[in-house]
């Protein structure tokens, strides 16, 4: 089973990585929350890895920290929360933003998220309200700023891998771009002001 992987940074993309090592180049799905954090591609990178099985496919997903792996294994013990979805809540939550939803039992902070859905929030909260405490333990790591440029093809990528319609996805980017084009307040930030917009649309 892989758990780490260490080498180049290939590809950087929202959702998607590759990473080559020893000559081999592993493509990797990955949350937003660590696409945020990546070097420029070509530089060197270690990932935390989760190796999923299937019956007809094997694919790794990869974190920057071993928090948000923690919290991609405590969302995949829920019924009806897949590898894609278990990406989607973290790339709308960090591992203490997902603490605090079901500590509180926020329903409504988790049915935001693209593809759960109020039922599969109930049960991520009473599934997990017991185990999520371990994820306090776990220091997030350094946000790296975004580079300037593309921002707003960036963030309209990262939320059409969300599940956004493109359309919406651009209306949203857009409504709350400055007039440098994002470049100041960063991909991150841009990403999640245009989440907070299309949250308030649902």
């Amino acid at each position: 089973m892989i758990a780490t992987i260490n080498g180049k940074l290939a590809v950087r993309e929202p959702g998607r990585v590759i990473v080559e090592t020893a000559g081999v180049g592993y493509e990797i799905a990955i949350p937003l929350s660590t696409y945020y954090r990546l070097p420029p591609a070509g530089s060197p990178v270690m990932l935390e890895v989760r190796q999923v099985i299937r019956e007809d496919s094997w694919q790794l997903y990869g974190f920057m920290s071993v928090g948000e792996k923690r919290a991609f294994d405590l969302l995949m013990q829920v019924q009806h929360v897949g590898p894609k979805l278990a990406l989607g809540v973290l790339s709308n939550l960090s591992p203490e933003d997902l603490v605090a939803a079901i500590g509180r039992e926020d329903v409504a902070r988790l049915d935001a998220v693209p593809g759960i859905g109020t039922r599969v929030a109930e049960r991520i909260v009473r599934e997990l309200r017991d185990k999520a405490a371990d994820l306090k333990l776990i220091a997030p790591a350094a946000v790296a700023p975004a580079s300037a440029g593309g921002v707003v093809d960036d963030a309209v990528s990262a939320l059409i891998n969300l599940g956004y319609k493109p359309a919406e996805a651009k209306g949203a980017v857009d409504s709350i771009l400055p007039e440098d084009g994002g470049e100041e307040i960063g991909l991150e930030n841009v990403i999640r002001k245009a989440l907070a917009v299309l949250a308030s649309e649902r």
